[in-house]
Order: structure tokens, then sequence, then C-alpha cells
């Protein structure tokens, strides 16, 4: 949100405990018009508000001015998804609303008022798609039930349309405007009807972001941009060993020498969940001097257990302990029975390194700490997790933490964790002003939170006519639980879950679960273990696939036709439709006519309620890997808005390539060895292949889009380049950088 006028913003904005009437002030609403709530999903009602002051807990505010203009809240947090033109475009669809006259605004962080407002596990139009469609088909039946007492006529002759509401007996037409505070006094329709499919204005269809122009101009308030009168500006480093200690500071008299320097630091480790790990941090009059004078101090750490932390011997150690018998998950049938009588077994090991989340907005947030309020603007996926860890720190009540969210430079999961808030916050109550905390790149890729290093062993076996008759997977990976409690030393039934619930229809299945002590922050990555499962899954049903003679298609075809679980038959119709849809648009039945050098691959992966499948093409040249077209086949159910959905795909296969081919956080010694982006290169732009996305919408409800799309295609392109070279990369990345 942009601040025009910082102070005046501040003065007003106050955390309270705020009536209908008192947040609509506060968020500069008028309260003339006509203004819907939405309430929590699982109740999927709405309801006017009146003005009187009472309770309520909507996701969303409708606003329709008396001038006809339509303000929408969007409750989730923007990141560059899309979603704040989603779901606000779903309502003025049911709205029958002009989307020219709709204005969306970001909620800030209250989940009294807009519900549980954490984005993310591709969560957010499955849950609110329905809600929010409702509000807007309520709002619509007010508006055409207050023409209709204009008129004097029957609801039954008026239709809504484009802003305005038609009497279809004489075509007389009344703006939106004009009947929104006679609509406020309407009853609220609690289940009204939705369009159907063929009725859609803009679901479904091509939208651009309602905040496009802003992204283009550069106008659009990021959370590094916060300004305001007063700021004070801060630079942070912390142990590089997670479990370190500070042991000195040396040399602040020359940093504190460096003009504009305010003060030098110490920040304690708050050992509480998205807490601070503990650093020290130099303030300053600008970002630059802050880092500059930061680099001058002489600091020692003690690294303390995790000082040895080495992932090349760590994965060594998982690998060994993946393919020794371990702790059983679960188990269906009978494994070994069915491997006593195979005809053939075939055993493959896959391994995967830790990946930063490396968003290009690196951590930043504003806070303003004073005697009788907190005021909070960050680039965040969990207002309500700053809230939490704010009021522990400063022993107030979460509700008293005023959180505006700002737009997000990218997230992936990073932007859940708040303690680059919690820093914040600690250095503006020692220096009683506003600061503005900003991460250097360094400093988050070595001191962050990482997608969980691992290693997963399968064992299949194949009766004589190719058929597989049973699946042992073995996972070692230190588990995101690790997080909120350290004695967690594997993944537990949760965690292995994909295993038994994977759509493949095998009769004899057993999950186990290896040792893998946590010595890093593990922390939630863009499709979390999807990346991992779905590499393992993937490759070897191409594996299996080359032992029984079969081409990858007819081989997963078979797998998932022997499933005879009744439950699962949704799960395997819509993943063999998938397929057959990802090997028709990338003609995998004329593989065997393209160049010397390339190949073609295939994988299909069912995460997130979603199942996504994709085709490679890939030419390879001795090292030289260059991917060539993707076809991805996505069925995520009713999509909202094609344009941001397929930029979703697109970016899936952008970050797929990366963590494929090259992307891999390193440590020694206890510490990260990669710094930025020449040690942790992104793929750049030459490197981008053709990408076709397409879209199976048969009618099911919406499932989860933003993260599906990554677990299919490092199989995929790992079964690509064994089709072109004869090759099998197994672990990921297959091309790891030097550091």
């Amino acid at each position: 949100m942009s601040i025009s006028n910082p102070s005046r913003q501040i003065n007003q904005s106050r955390p309270v405990n705020l009536s209908r009437r008192g947040f609509l002030k506060s968020s500069g609403v008028a309260t003339g018009g006509l203004i819907l709530g939405v309430t929590v999903p699982q109740h999927l009602m709405a309801e006017v508000i009146h003005g009187a002051d009472s309770n309520f807990n909507p996701n969303a505010f409708i606003h329709i001015a008396e001038n006809g203009d339509t303000l929408i809240y969007c409750g989730r947090c923007e990141m560059g998804q899309g979603i704040s033109t989603a779901l606000p475009a779903a309502v003025a669809d049911e709205l029958e609303a002009d989307w020219s006259r709709v204005e969306v605004r970001q909620a800030d962080g209250n989940e009294d008022l807009y519900g549980p407002q954490a984005t993310g596990g591709s969560a957010s139009i499955r849950r609110m798609y329905i809600p929010m469609r409702e509000a807007g088909a309520a709002a619509k039946l007010m508006l055409i039930a207050a023409a209709a007492k204009v008129w004097n006529t029957s609801a039954d002759n008026c239709i809504a349309d484009n802003h305005f509401v038609i009497n279809t007996s004489n075509q007389q037409k009344l703006p939106y405007g004009e009947l929104a505070s006679i609509a406020a006094t309407m009853e609220v329709p609690e289940k009204p009807a939705l369009k159907e499919k063929s009725e859609y204005k803009y679901i479904g269809k091509d939208l651009a972001r309602h905040n496009l122009n802003d992204i283009l101009q550069g106008t659009l308030t990021y959370g590094v941009d916060t300004k305001m009168s007063g700021l004070k500006y801060a630079a942070i480093t912390h142990c590089p060993v997670l479990g370190g200690k500070l042991k000195s500071v040396g040399n602040k008299a020359a940093a504190l020498k460096v003009q504009g320097v305010i003060e030098v630091i110490e920040i304690p480790r708050f050992d509480v969940p998205f807490g601070s790990i503990g650093g020290v941090a130099v303030v300053a009059d600008n970002t630059w001097t802050a880092q500059q004078a930061l680099k001058l101090l002489e600091i020692e750490w003690d690294s303390g257990k995790n000082g040895s932390y080495d992932t090349q011997s760590y994965k060594a150690q998982l690998v060994k302990n993946v393919e020794s018998p371990a702790e059983l998950g679960e188990e269906r049938g009978n494994v070994q029975r069915a491997f006593d009588s195979a005809e053939h077994i075939v055993k493959a090991t896959y391994t995967g390194g830790h990946i930063s989340h490396s968003p290009m907005e690196p951590n930043a947030s504003v806070v303003w700490v004073q005697d009788d309020s907190c005021e909070v603007w960050a680039a965040t996926q969990s207002p309500a997790d700053i809230q939490k860890v704010l009021a522990q720190y400063l022993k107030r009540e979460a509700k008293d933490i005023l959180v505006h969210v700002t737009m997000a430079g990218g997230a992936f999961g990073r932007k859940f964790k708040c303690d680059y808030v919690h820093e914040a916050a600690v250095i503006s109550q020692k220096i009683n002003a506003p600061v503005q905390l900003t991460w250097s790149r360094e400093e988050d890729m070595r001191t962050g939170y990482y997608h969980s290093i691992s290693a997963q062993h399968i064992q299949a076996s194949l009766d004589k006519n190719g058929n597989v008759s049973a699946w042992l997977h073995r996972a070692a990976f230190p588990p995101i639980s690790s997080l909120f409690n350290s004695a967690v030393d594997r993944a537990g039934k949760g965690e292995l879950s994909e295993i038994l619930n994977h759509p493949f229809g095998i009769e004899n299945v057993r999950s186990e679960s290896g040792e893998a002590i946590a010595h890093t922050r593990i922390g939630w990555y863009r499709a979390v273990y999807a990346i991992f499962y779905g590499f393992a899954f993937g490759t070897f049903a191409d594996e299996l696939a080359l032992k029984a003679n079969k081409d990858t298609v007819s081989m997963l075809n078979n797998i998932y036709d022997n499933n005879q679980d009744v439950k699962k038959a949704e799960q395997v119709k819509r993943s063999k439709r998938a397929l057959a849809l990802a090997a028709e648009k990338s003609n995998w039945a004329g593989r065997g006519d393209l160049p010397k050098n390339q190949g073609l691959g295939l994988a299909v992966h069912y995460s997130f309620q979603s199942y996504v499948a994709m085709a490679v093409r890939v030419e390879v040249n001795g090292d030289d890997i260059k991917v060539l077209e993707v076809d991805a086949i996505v069925d995520c159910g009713q999509v909202l808005n094609t344009d941001s959905a397929k930029a979703q795909m697109e970016g899936a296969v952008v970050m797929g390539m990366g963590l494929a081919l090259r992307t891999e956080i390193v440590f020694r010694e206890g510490a990260v060895v990669n710094s930025n982006f020449h040690n942790y290169p992104v793929i750049r732009i030459d490197e981008m292949p053709k990408v076709n996305v397409h879209f199976i919408q048969a009618g099911e409800e919406p499932t989860g889009l933003g993260e599906p799309g990554l677990g299919p295609f490092a199989p995929a392109l790992s079964n690509a380049i064994f089709a072109a070279s004869g090759k099998r990369y197994r672990d990921l990345p297959f091309k790891p950088q030097a550091v």
C-alpha cells in the first residue's frame, strides 16, 4: 500500500478492536452504498453491513459506492501469483460488474475481519472461489431487488448487466450506484444461485492484472519500497551456523565513525518459531551506509554443535540410511511376499540438495514500535505470524500489532517466516524510531531457510507380464516439523503420506523413514515435498518401463489401470487424462523421428489436489543440456484467469530448470558456501525454452495451481536426457555449480 502521508497514516491507524462502522472508517471506505462481507469458507454465507455496530468475521468486502465505483478487498497476500486479480474478478463476474469500475485493495493483516490470510499451499482459490462468488451473486440479487422496488415490479422482470439493472419489460436501466444505498436495506440471500460456465464473463478468461500499469511503470509499492518521515535504515548479519552464538563484536568505534551511522545493535536469539536466530545490526540514515559500516565490524561467532555440517557427507549418510531397512511408515499388502515371487526386482536411489528460496526481493520490512502501538509494513505470506511473533516479543496482544501487507517481489515460502520483521521491531524499540531492515542477498542465502536435502530408495517388483506387483519406498530428509521441535529426527507418517496416497495402482506398497537430523533451518519451498517425491516417482516409472520393455506412457497407464481403489478413481482418471494430452501435444508417438542427440521425456504428478503432466524435449551434446520445448498439461479444475495461470506454469518451468540443472545450497563446516547468484545461478532469459501450456477444464472445482507444476518437471527432463544420451541422472541438481 502506497503511503502518501506516513505520519498521518500512522496516527489514524492505531490497532483497536474495530466495530463494523469503525473498520469502514479506518479503511477510508464511505459508509454510504452497499457493503457486503464474506464469511469464513466453512460457512459459505454472506452478510450485509447496515452500519450498525456488531461483530462479524468476513474474509473480504465488496463496497459499491453511491457513484457506482466498486471496491473489493483481497484478504490473501499477493506475491506475483495474481490472486488479487483472480478472486476479485470472480466476484465481479457474479456481480455482473463492469471490471473497469472495480478497484482492488490489499487488506491489512486482521484475521478477525478477513479470516485466515496465510497464503500458501496453492489453497487460496480453492478455499475462496465459492464464498467470493456467492458474495458477488448475493450483491447482484440485492441490487436487482432494489431496482424492482424502485420500479414497483417483480424482481423476476429484472436482470443485471455491466453495472446496470435492466427492466426487461420496458428496457429501463438503473446504474448500480443509484441502487447501492437501497440495496443495503435488502435481505441477503443465503445461498444465491451461481452462474453456469457458459455465462462466465471474466472467469476462465485472459484478464490483465488489476495493477499491471503500476507494475509496468515501476510505481507499485513492494516491501522494500516503504518510506516515511523519520525512517532509519538497518543492515544485519547472523551467525552462519544454526545454533551458534555471538562471542564478541570488535571495531565498533570504526563503524560508528562512518558518517550517517547511528548505532550498532546486538540482537539476541528469540527462540520461537520464525523469531531471529540472533545477529548484529548497524543502523544508519540509509541502507548503503549501514551495509558498509557492518563490514567494518570484527565479529566472532561460536559455531556450536552444527559447526561440522557438510552436505556432501550428509547426503552420503542419507543414502546409507535409505539403502538399509528403516522405520516403518505405512504398509498396504505384503511387499516382501511379492518380492519373493517376482520376475524382476528394480532398484534405484534418488537424491537432492538443499535449495534456497532466493526471491528477487530480499527480506525487507518497516516496523515502528511505540509505547502504545506497533505498526508493520512487510511483504509477507502470513501477517498473522508477524502478529504472533511480535506479540510474544513485545508482550502485547496480537490484535494490537497492525500489519500492512505490501506486494511481495517473490516469496516461494520464505516470507511465511517473519524473522526479518521481528529483528526490525527489536531495532525500532531500541532506537525509538521507525526502522527499515533489509537483508542483503548474501545474508538471505547464507542464513535463511532451506528446502530439505533428501535421499529416496525405491525397490519395485515386476511380474512375468511386466506389471508392478510391489513398491518399497524409503525416504530420508530433515522434515519441516524440525523447525518446531528440534528432537524430530526423521519424516513422520504425514510427511510420508504422499507415497501410499499416490494414484499408482500397486497392490503391495510400503513406506519407510530413514534418520535425517536437521542441521539448518528447514522451511516450506514452492511445491514442498512434491519436488523430490515427483522426481523419484516420475524417473523410476521410466526406469521400470525400460526394464519391462514398454514405453513410459504405456507403463504409466498400466500402473494406473491396476488401481482398484474406488476412492482413487478420480485421481486415476484425471492423471491418465493429463498424461494422454501430454503424449498428444508433444507427439510422443513420433519421438523416434527426433534429430540425433534429442530426446523426449514424460512425467505426471499429483499434488495440491491437481494433476500436471510435463513433456520435455531436450538436446544433449556431451555435458551440454539444452531444454528446447515443454508441453505442460494442467488439470487444476476451473481456471479463474488463464493469463496468470499460464504465467504460473511458465514460472514453474523456469524454477524447475534451475533446481534440476544447477541450484544447490552447499554447507561446509556448518555454513553455507553459496553467497549470491554467481554461485547459485538462476535461469536466464536466453535459456528459456518454448513453453506450451494446455489447461484441462472439464467442470471440476478449482484446485491448486501455484505449486503443482514443479513436481513433474525434473523427472520429465531426466527421462528426456536419458532418451537422448543414455545417461540417467538421479541426483538433483544434475550439474551442480562448483562453489
